[in-house]
């Protein structure tokens, strides 16, 4: 069965849909979406109700961090994309996602796909390519030269928590290019628009 999706971006209008979505574990064990954007030591030590303020606030305050995807007026998923900036831990040195050039840090035309949800209902239907495709496209309108992203390579099951972060074949599918490998299974990877 095929399902019909929209996108729209995260607004402050819309947070009572991201609420919904997000549920009452915040997505993935409380983490609201906070993982790239709070370093380790402070997001541990935050409660959950700390972590889905810190995301209300960033929300609230805009551009939009990401975009939400709608099936017959339903939140239904959610893919965090925007500037390279927006999500700093992304750009840490010590990561395997940091950018090719430290520039592309702070260059507002250099954004990155960091993070998906799903409704559990809907994984594994190959719906990860339809959200990819609307993040990609939302990027493109909104004038980013390139999208980043470090997905996974392999995983045990479709639905393993992990694919937060994106499956390689998605990306591969979507015309993303490998630009480094700096640790394996986790290529770092790029679109150009």
């Amino acid at each position: 069965m095929d399902i019909d999706l929209r996108f729209e971006p995260v607004t402050a209008e819309r947070w009572e849909d991201f609420e919904m979505l997000f549920g009452p574990q915040g997505a993935f064990y409380h983490c609201w979406c906070v993982a790239l954007r709070l370093p380790h030591a402070v997001r541990t030590k935050m409660l959950p109700q700390e972590r889905k303020d810190h995301i209300h606030s960033r929300i609230a305050a805009g551009p939009p961090p990401g975009i939400l995807a709608y099936s017959e007026g339903e939140p239904v998923a959610w893919v965090q994309v925007g500037p390279r900036h927006d999500v700093p831990q992304f750009n840490s040195p010590r990561t395997v996602s940091r950018p090719l050039e430290e520039a592309d840090a702070a260059d507002p035309s250099v954004w990155a796909v960091s993070c998906f949800f799903l409704k559990p209902k809907l994984r594994g239907r190959g719906l990860s390519h339809r959200l990819l495709s609307g993040a990609v496209e939302y990027a493109r309108h909104m004038g980013a030269r390139f999208v980043d992203a470090c997905p996974i390579d392999h995983v045990k099951q479709s639905k393993s928590v992990t694919l937060c972060i994106g499956s390689t074949a998605i990306f591969d599918a979507a015309g993303f290019d490998v630009v480094e490998r700096r640790k394996d299974g986790r290529p770092l990877m790029r679109l150009e628009l």
